[in-house]
């Protein structure tokens, strides 16, 4: 699904234009976006948990050269679907 999609849908389910539903949609995403940088954590009961993890610096390989090259520390998001989600799929 794509964000135009999920836009529409969401209009069609609450009732509002598209305009509206595009700014719901940012609005939300903005907020677990400052969530995470802020908390860490951001939980929706029965949908999930969003998190941010830290990854420690690291060494890979270039696959064309084969020559080592480091990988800097960096902080990654993460998701662990709740209940709800999960049973809704199967």
């Amino acid at each position: 699904m794509t964000k135009a999609e999920l836009v529409e849908f969401i209009a069609e389910k609450a009732d509002l234009t598209k305009a509206d539903a595009t700014r719901a949609l940012d609005a939300m995403v903005e907020g677990v976006t400052k969530g995470l940088k802020k908390e860490g954590k951001v939980t929706l009961v029965g949908f999930g948990t969003f998190t941010a993890k830290k990854r420690a610096a690291r060494e890979g390989r270039n696959p064309q050269t084969g020559e080592a090259v480091k990988i800097a520390a960096r902080v990654v998001p993460g998701f662990k679907a709740g209940s709800k989600l999960k049973d809704a799929l199967n």
